[in-house]
């Protein structure tokens, strides 16, 4: 059975990309009732009632590709089930599988792409505060955000459809779109509105075990038969310049599917290669009118938003101990997730910045000609 699915899926996408990409008439079937945003589509021209310049969508309705597995295809995680890192059912992650943290409401919680690839979005609960998780494979980005529609609670599912080869949720509320990489509704009743980030960490198994030993895990029990030793997308990251959908623009100042870290503004972002950090770091940097911290090591990267009176303090990185990740000038020791945790301003929270880990091209597409920082 795990055999029959995997071969599947993989057939799916393959028909979907020989296909020439963008199916209208499927597209315009997986467009539920009434989340067009209530505008009038243009003349009917054999396309289902939709054109390339189909109104209530904020992206290009032509770059839009339908992905074939259908809305939910990919099963989202609505229950999850965790265990302890040193659990047994923990065996097969190996330590350079990568997992994206959080640490919301007193909970540490760990969920490993060897998961995420064969769902891409888990609605968790951290003690009252509904949180999605989503991961998309094919671009490698990863974000935490409020499971909230309009202000009002909903959980988020895969739409389906894929814009430069990056998912589009749909809240199960309203049945509005949204761009992952965006992070921002794309198509329906709320069109426009932006995603309310939670600040998360991607890095492999071994250093998140070492850093977080306590941690909880998303466990394999998920309810759903898959093999999760199993990457489900053959030799995609081996191929630089493979890609299962049309992508536009293409930047090629960097490898392809090279791992990049990114600060985002809302239409422009700053890129720092983790191959610059490999003897840990620390730096200021001035985008988009705000001050930022950068900080981190050849494993991980996190960035906060400086308010006036951080700005003033000069950072250094802490090799001695992974937990104090971080210090400052005036005898502070923070925490990766940019918590004093001692020193004059134990317990202040450094705000975390719009940022995220991708593959250099989806960055690049979504946020064009992206500066890439050479510090």
């Amino acid at each position: 059975m795990k055999k029959i699915f995997l071969i599947t899926i993989l057939t799916v996408i393959f028909i979907s990309c020989s296909g020439g990409g963008n199916n209208i008439s499927a597209i315009n079937n997986n467009l539920s009732s009434g989340d067009n945003n209530g505008s009038d589509t243009d003349a009917d021209n054999g396309n289902g009632g939709l054109t390339s310049n189909a109104p209530g969508w904020l992206i290009p309705f032509s770059e839009v590709v339908d992905g074939g597995t259908g809305k939910d295809g990919i099963p989202s995680i609505d229950n999850p089930v965790f265990t302890s890192v040193s659990s047994s059912k923990n065996n097969y992650l190996k330590n350079d599988d990568l997992v994206v943290g959080i640490i919301k409401n007193g909970d540490t919680r760990a969920y490993p792409y060897t998961i995420l690839n064969w769902h891409e979005n888990v609605n968790d609960d951290f003690n009252g505060d509904p949180i999605t998780i989503s991961y998309c494979p094919l671009t490698g980005t990863a974000f935490a955000f409020e499971s909230k529609s309009g202000g009002k609670e909903t959980t988020f599912g895969e739409s389906g459809l894929l814009y430069n080869n990056n998912l589009i949720l749909y809240d199960r509320r309203t049945g509005t779109k949204w761009s992952q990489l965006k992070l921002q509704a794309i198509n329906g009743s709320l069109i426009r509105e932006r995603l309310n980030l939670s600040n998360v960490v991607e890095t492999d198994w071994k250093t998140w075990k070492t850093l977080y030993p306590n941690s909880k895990v998303l466990s394999k029990d998920t309810g759903f038969d898959r093999s999760y030793n199993v990457y489900p997308y053959g030799n995609y990251l081996d191929k630089q310049n493979f890609f299962y959908f049309p992508l536009s623009p293409l930047n090629n100042a960097l490898p392809n599917k090279e791992r990049v870290y990114a600060v985002l503004s809302d239409s422009e972002s700053i890129v720092y290669r983790f191959q610059n950090f490999q003897n840990g770091k620390a730096l200021k940097q001035n985008f988009d009118t705000k001050n930022y911290l950068v900080v981190g090591n050849g494993k991980l990267i996190n960035s906060f938003e400086l308010n006036s009176s951080q700005k003033l303090l000069n950072f250094s990185y802490n090799s001695n101990n992974p937990l104090d990740f971080f210090t400052d000038d005036e005898g502070n020791i923070w925490s990766i997730f940019g918590k004093a945790i001692s020193g004059p301003r134990t317990g202040e929270v450094l705000k975390g910045a719009k940022s995220v880990v991708s593959y250099w091209f989806a960055v690049a597409a979504f946020y064009p000609n992206p500066i890439i920082s050479t510090d």
